[in-house]
């Protein structure tokens, strides 16, 4: 598994800001591709995991509850 790799920050002055907004606009400046690439297992794969620990940490009563809520939200008169 990748990690992710963050962009150089911005400027906090305006002035730089937009200068280097410029610079990146009209690639004077080029992200690297690590700064831009973000490993799709990172994604894949901690979406699967959590949903299956967040079914195992509830209980048969607690779920029940939840869809209760949902479909009560679902079936809602808009007002």
């Amino acid at each position: 598994m990748g990690c992710m790799i963050k962009p150089k920050k911005l400027p906090r002055d305006p002035n730089s800001r937009a200068f280097a907004i410029m610079q990146y606009a009209t690639g004077q400046i080029q992200p690297t591709p690590e700064e831009t690439a973000i490993p799709r297992e990172v994604f894949t794969k901690s979406g699967s995991e959590g949903g299956k620990l967040r079914a195992a940490n509830l209980t048969k009563k607690r779920r029940s509850e939840i869809a209760t809520k949902a479909a009560e939200m679902r079936w809602k008169k808009k007002s």
